[in-house]
């Protein structure tokens, strides 16, 4: 057996609560309503709408809440369908040096299979940061394929953490999760971000879904290899694994505490221009219009160049579009969730501006990676002015963080597509209090009340 997997598999059992740092926690909180609030504000997107119909007609009532739906379903199908419409909006948080988004890949099972079970919010939470830290290590130990998208595949494992510290998992039943949900991860394809193809959204819903099914086959008796997590991340999905960084700092850094919020409602990549260009936009107020902009030049590193789609052909693709996302945020005069739906897709006066909008490489900001996510923007103006920012680190990491109302208003303008504000006011209090909830339940049955959705426009309209 190797060293590493022991070693990890003996803390993750034996942690508690009392072992998480300060900061651990207080992100934590921060996190589990940040994720709650994506998971809401995505529920209410056309196909999550239609997808939960389906599926939980098919499935039937089960112990566990479908947020934002008033509905309930059996665990797997709960994790599956929540996790999915938290990823819709392209709002949920993530880990730059894990290179992904942990939490939705956690807090979907955490919830469905804790209130199930009855857990209080501190054990709940507890098993929320230790799989949040399992899938962000692995991610950190390996480079996983460019081929490739990371949603869905480490986060199973991560997931699986989870519910096996939520079900008390002994150190041999911790290590066997590992290695059974190390075969579970999706083969995930990059280009259905970049096309638009929204299934891509289901990956991580996927994760939620395969790391309940884990704990069930390693409590069934099924067993998997002695170090899955090596056989697939140094020869199947990555041809680099560094197993010692799983154990590096075991304990005392913790990844939950090392994570980023997202204000922009688009892919990460787009962000660092986006912040360049509100920082162009607050320097020259009313400047930088429809009507003032000749051409738009950005520069920043390799894997945002990818995003260069000037036409995209849906929500999700034009959340991975650089172009576009400038555009719709100077037509807009925002880059939220509103600038992203159907109808800005449709404007011709985003698309006319998404047509001059230029991006290239600079191999310097490239080499800042992944410590740093570069970009410099240049505006051209009709009136032969040049307007110029560059940003290094996107508002919202660890370095240059939001501010709890920052986060605290993202919640609302999310949660609100759903619940009235005094419910959305009420979730927001249980889950920025979670670990003092006596029962998981006490949030759960909060989402069983919702509202009608506003008027939310499909891609058939």
């Amino acid at each position: 057996m190797a060293e590493y997997l022991e070693q990890l598999s003996e803390f993750l059992a034996d942690c508690t609560y009392e072992d998480l740092s300060s900061d651990a926690v207080e992100r934590a909180r921060l996190v589990i309503a940040d994720s709650v609030a994506a998971i809401a504000g995505g529920s209410r997107e056309p196909e999550v709408m239609a997808l939960t119909k389906q599926m939980v007609s098919e499935a039937g009532t089960g112990p566990s809440a479908v947020i934002g739906a008033g509905l309930r379903t059996e665990p797997a199908k709960a994790a599956f369908l929540n996790g999915t419409a938290g990823t819709f909006l392209e709002m949920d948080e993530g880990n730059q040096f894990s290179r992904g988004h942990p939490a939705i890949h956690v807090v979907p099972s955490a919830l469905a299979w804790g209130e199930m079970m009855g857990v209080s919010g501190k054990d709940a939470m507890l098993a929320i940061v230790l799989g949040y830290e399992v899938g962000s290590r692995i991610g950190i130990s390996a480079k996983i394929r460019m081929s490739m998208h990371p949603h869905g595949t480490w986060g199973t494992v991560g997931s699986a953490v989870t519910v096996a510290k939520l079900a008390g998992a002994t150190k041999d039943q911790m290590r066997e999760v590992i290695n059974v949900s190390s075969c579970l991860g999706l083969g995930t394809s990059r280009q259905t971000m970049l096309q638009g193809g929204t299934v891509r959204n289901s990956y991580a819903g996927f994760s939620g879904q395969m790391g309940i099914m884990a704990w069930q086959m390693v409590t069934s008796g099924m067993t998997g290899e002695h170090d899955g997590l090596t056989t697939i991340w140094s020869t199947v999905l990555s041809e680099e694994w560094r197993p010692e960084e799983m154990t590096r700092e075991l304990g005392s850094r913790w990844e939950i505490a090392r994570n980023y919020f997202k204000r922009h409602s688009c892919c990460r990549y787009n962000h660092g221009t986006l912040d360049a260009l509100a920082m162009v936009m607050d320097e020259h107020p009313g400047a930088v219009t429809l009507d003032t902009v000749d051409r738009v030049e950005v520069e920043t590193y390799s894997l945002a160049v990818q995003l260069s789609d000037k036409n995209p052909r849906n929500t999700l693709a034009a959340k991975f579009s650089v172009p576009f996302a400038v555009a719709t945020t100077i037509v807009n005069g925002s880059s939220g969730m509103q600038s992203f739906t159907w109808d800005a897709i449709g404007d011709e006066r985003v698309t006319a501006l998404a047509a001059k909008v230029e991006i290239n490489e600079d191999p310097k900001l490239t080499a800042l990676m992944p410590d740093f996510r570069p970009a410099r923007v240049r505006i051209h103006l009709k009136d032969g002015q040049v307007l110029e920012a560059e940003t290094q680190t996107n508002r919202g990491d660890t370095e240059d963080p939001y501010s709890v109302d920052d986060l605290t208003g993202k919640y609302y303008e999310l949660a609100e597509r759903v619940w009235p504000n005094h419910q959305a006011s009420r979730v927001h209090q249980a889950c920025t209090g979670f670990d003092g909830l006596a029962d998981v339940k006490d949030l759960t049955r909060l989402f069983d009340s919702t509202e009608p959705a506003g008027n939310v426009r499909t891609s058939a309209q």
